[in-house]
């Protein structure tokens, strides 16, 4: 369990290594309010230090400030240089030649094109067994074969000179820049990491980004000081404490006294703030390009592997009672999986199934489970600590037991166990969120429900629905590949391996203090040009 009502007091580590950016000392966080020191918590403890193991978004909003690769995502919502100046395509589409700027690394060392190689090497080594950088990275010639096990190095990655690499990715690929952006591609100094395992001491999360670990104190407070140096100019603020705490009432409660200058809400949250006048006009919503849905493993749950049950199920669950009541129309009811902010999402004719408990309970007969008789023992699985979750989870295992007869049991997890135990493809019945990592449909059917997609935890296999993606996929032009995933999307809809719930709509308190966040359709980016006055 985390700690609630937390006193927020760093760590006290001292930096005798090379790889160190120094100052790395005892650090008190005040409650009062001061100037160019911006607060907002993490709700569960970082998962990882490490950006080339990194999976969840929390952490990820995180690491971010510490880590960086050669491109990343502009205001725009477009892949724009982070370490790269400039980049090259070969006519053919398949070679990327990318020239870095002059920058440092927390330490005090230039980056160059041998750090890029190295980099992709540790993403790629499969003693490291990242849970991710296979699945954005595989597009580069040998990375998949490095991963494993079968490859001595990235063949496709190349130092041309000290300031100048070039990637090769085995065919043309129009989301192979956006996959770029993820932290699994991050630039590390190879003195400060191991290869074979991920980092662990604070004190050598060395990137090269925006901001330095000043002090982290597990499963209390995580504080990052401004790099002088980094390459685009140095943050306005001076220091980013994250304080973790686990309770949403803290963290409202810690907003509303001062001692935090940004928080995400949930729904139960949004009423009262409405009629507070001084709190309404912190309010922002920010739509996300974001699914939360509920998955039926097949690996896990022999019942499942038949359609007939997951339609049953999938036309048992009130969407529209939980976004509309329970949520409070907070979020969109997604009757689809691509959801709106990527090109073809939130479409209005997908061929989802409906609400319709006297159609599920004739189908889930006719597969032989009448009121609910035959069917082993279920549990739905759901993270911890997040009430509007809570909600959903609790209100799908309502309806599956009032209309179908089916006990539910309900388990929350702590959200690094949960994505263990996910990665395993041992969560049965589950509740979860995907946000988009670049904005293409590839990256909510391919990549998740594909027989070859990373995502695909659950056993769904279709081969109708592969090769309607595996020809989506192959299209360079993304408006033209649009009807071709509409199609692959209705035939995984139809096959009801997921329930999509609701797209999220962040509601997010921020203090008037806090001037220059800037924003993309992914969340808030780097905070480069923030301030708190």
């Amino acid at each position: 369990m985390r700690p609630i009502g937390l006193a927020f007091v760093g760590a006290s580590l001292l930096l005798a290594v090379s790889c160190g950016p120094g100052k790395f000392s005892q650090q008190a966080t005040k409650a009062q309010q001061v100037a160019g020191v911006f607060r907002y918590p993490i709700p569960t403890t970082p998962t990882t230090m490490d950006p080339h193991t990194v999976q969840d978004g929390d952490t990820i909003d995180a690491l971010q400030q510490v880590y960086e690769g050669l491109v990343g995502w502009s205001t725009e919502s477009r892949p724009t240089g982070y370490l790269a100046e400039k980049w090259e395509a070969s006519p053919d589409g398949k070679t990327y030649t990318f020239h870095l700027k002059k920058a440092t690394f927390h330490n005090g060392r230039a980056v160059t094109a041998d750090d890029v190689k190295w980099s992709f090497e540790r993403s790629a080594n499969p003693k490291l067994a990242s849970p991710i950088s296979d699945a954005y990275l595989s597009d580069i010639v040998g990375f998949s074969e490095k991963f494993a096990g079968k490859a001595q190095d990235v063949a496709g990655v190349k130092v041309v000179d000290p300031q100048t690499v070039s990637i090769t990715i085995k065919a043309p690929n129009r989301a192979f820049l956006g996959k770029l952006t993820y932290l699994c591609a991050a630039v590390l100094p190879k003195e400060c990491f191991d290869m074979d395992k991920p980092v662990s001491d604070p004190a050598k999360m060395i990137g090269c980004g925006p901001f330095k670990v000043k002090s982290y104190l597990k499963d209390q407070l995580l504080v990052l000081e401004a790099n002088a140096d980094y390459h685009d100019g140095a943050p306005k603020l001076k220091t980013i404490e994250r304080p973790i705490l686990g309770d949403a009432v803290t963290r409202l409660n810690k907003f509303k006294q001062g001692e935090i200058d940004l928080v995400q809400l949930e729904r139960q949250d949004l009423d009262a703030i409405n009629k507070d006048s001084a709190l309404r006009q912190q309010l922002h919503f920010y739509p996300r390009p974001s699914i939360f849905y509920v998955g039926m493993n097949q690996l896990m749950y022999a019942p499942f592997k038949d359609k007939r049950v997951r339609q049953a199920f999938a036309m048992a669950i009130n969407k529209e009672r939980i976004c509309n009541e329970l949520l409070g129309g907070a979020n969109t009811m997604a009757n689809s999986i691509v959801p709106p902010g990527v090109p073809g999402g939130d479409r209005k004719d997908a061929k989802s199934f409906k609400y319709d408990p006297d159609a599920a309970r004739a189908l889930l007969a006719q597969a032989g489970h009448a009121k609910g008789a035959g069917l082993p023992a279920l549990t739905l699985t759901f993270r911890e600590n997040r009430p509007d979750i809570k909600i959903v989870a609790e209100a799908v295992a309502q309806d599956i037991k009032n209309n179908l007869g089916v006990d539910v049991k309900l388990q929350s997890m702590e959200w690094l166990a949960y994505l263990t135990k996910f990665n395993a493809k041992q969560q049965t019945f589950y509740h979860m969120r995907w946000a988009a990592d670049y904005a293409d449909a590839e990256n909510f059917l391919s990549h998740m429900l594909a027989t070859w997609g990373p995502e695909n935890k659950l056993g769904y296999d279709n081969p109708v629905f592969d090769q309607l993606c595996k020809q989506a996929d192959s299209i360079a032009d993304i408006d033209q590949s649009l009807p071709v995933y509409a199609q692959a999307e209705d035939v995984v809809l139809q096959d009801a391996v997921w329930v999509p719930i609701y797209f999220q709509r962040d509601a997010e308190l921020i203090s008037e203090r806090v001037k220059g966040l800037r924003e993309c359709i992914f969340g808030h980016l780097p905070h480069t040009t923030t301030t708190v006055e």
